[in-house]
């Protein structure tokens, strides 16, 4: 058994990186937000593959369960989610071929496709419910109640004025 003590570091990834952070206070902040959402999803992704959903298809398939009947038009999921229109056909596609949902013209528009779940998309979502719900659990561990309503509120401010600055620089 070799020592850790022992081992030559030179030259490997425990050294001190070449690299200064010259990032402001207020870059650091959105950077923090950004690894954090990134560190979530990579978790929860686990958890989802362990039931064959990738973490888009998992949140198609909340959209769908939180939606009127089960059901809503892909336009309208791919909206709530941010995932443009071409993205959203092969998720609903994959999911429709694993049995989690349906695909079906709009009775009002047969242009317009509606996704709507399947018994056997509710019966995944129940059994992903308590092991993400513990790793959620695990990861607020230690925050007071408080301090995450404090984080929700700026979180959503953020949200907006990101969203605001996007639409200005757009166009």
């Amino acid at each position: 058994m070799v020592s850790i003590l022992n081992v030559n570091t030179k030259g490997c990834s425990m050294e001190k990186p070449n690299y200064k952070n010259d990032l402001t206070f207020d870059e650091r902040v959105m950077m923090g937000i950004v690894r954090a959402a990134e560190n979530f999803k990579r978790a929860h992704s686990l958890v989802f593959k362990k039931y064959g959903l990738s973490f888009p298809q998992y949140n198609i398939l909340r959209v769908l369960e939180a939606s009127e009947k089960g059901q809503n038009k892909i336009s309208a999921v791919g909206k709530i989610m941010l995932t443009p229109g071409a993205n959203m056909t092969g998720l609903a596609k994959r999911l429709e071929q694993n049995g989690f949902l349906e695909r079906r013209p709009d009775p009002a528009d047969e242009r317009v496709t509606m996704l709507v779940i399947t018994q056997k998309g509710r019966d995944t979502l129940k059994r992903i419910e308590v092991e993400k719900d513990q790793a959620i659990d695990r990861i607020l561990e230690g925050i007071p109640q408080e301090a995450k309503e404090t984080y929700l509120a700026v979180t959503k401010q953020i949200i907006k004025s990101t969203g605001l600055l996007q639409k200005e620089m757009s166009g």
